[in-house]
């Protein structure tokens, strides 16, 4: 498990869209609308990163709607789209945040994510990825895209980083049921 060390020294999550967050599957619609699939369990561990302080992007080489009202809800601050050169809002972040090469993450699918792969701390993948992505990566997630493969790839930063279990933690409590007016 040698991708778990290089997760311990994370700050920062960046995610591609499409094949990533999605399934990879782009609904046209009859009025030109798009519509894509996200899950809602990735959802959550993203809110989880944002607990444990861990910073999160997106970097899209599509333009779209949907991303931006996704984006907004998970409060991912940082988002890119129609991005062709991935590694230059690669760069744009890290410098923004003053961060280092190895405290970086990066979730692609594709070819066009090769570039930042290669240059970030720990490069991550979802099973269903391009065979060359696949072979760049240092943890290729047992699950697709759209699928839980971003969970799956938050749950292993955060237990790496030791935080899993008091983020998780608040999950287990009992909440008192709310009181009704007789």
């Amino acid at each position: 498990m040698y991708y778990s060390k290089r997760a311990t020294r994370i700050k920062m999550v960046i995610f591609d869209v499409d094949g990533v967050l999605t399934d990879g599957t782009i609904v046209v619609g009859t009025t030109g609308e798009f519509m894509k699939n996200f899950n809602c369990q990735d959802g959550l561990g993203i809110s989880l990163l944002h607990k444990a302080g861990i910073k999160t992007a997106i970097i899209t080489g599509r333009t779209s709607e949907i991303v931006k009202i996704r984006s907004q809800e998970l409060n991912i601050t940082e988002v890119y789209q129609g991005v062709a050169n991935k590694l230059s809002a690669f760069h744009m972040l890290k410098e923004k945040y003053h961060l280092e090469d190895d405290t970086i993450a990066y979730v692609g699918d594709d070819l066009i994510d090769l570039p930042v792969m290669l240059q970030v701390g720990l490069a991550c993948a979802v099973d269903n990825a391009a065979y060359e992505v696949k072979e760049v990566a240092h943890y290729v997630a047992r699950k697709e895209g759209g699928k839980g493969a971003v969970r799956e790839i938050v749950e292993m930063i955060l237990k790496s980083q030791g935080k899993w279990d008091s983020l998780i933690e608040t999950y287990f409590t009992r909440q008192p049921l709310l009181e009704t007016k007789q």
